[in-house]
């Protein structure tokens, strides 16, 4: 079974969808569709880990809170 990461999904004003991967700081990218982005998104964590060998997460994700200020 492979790692689980978390990612935070937004819609950029040029209507591209967005992630952001939690627990890998600078992992991003970014697709017009949502399949497109998670399979990008599943790329971009496995080049990630190739460039970063021996990384270790260094935080555990606890929750996304929105807030209105």
């Amino acid at each position: 079974m492979g790692r689980r990461f978390n990612i935070i999904v937004e819609e950029g004003n040029d209507g591209y969808l967005i992630s952001d991967v939690v627990e890998l700081p600078g992992c991003h990218t970014q697709a017009k569709t949502y399949d497109e982005l998670i399979r990008r998104t599943k790329e971009a964590i496995s080049l990630y880990l190739k460039a970063k060998k021996g990384f270790r997460e260094e935080s555990k994700f606890v929750g996304l809170q929105q807030i209105e200020v």
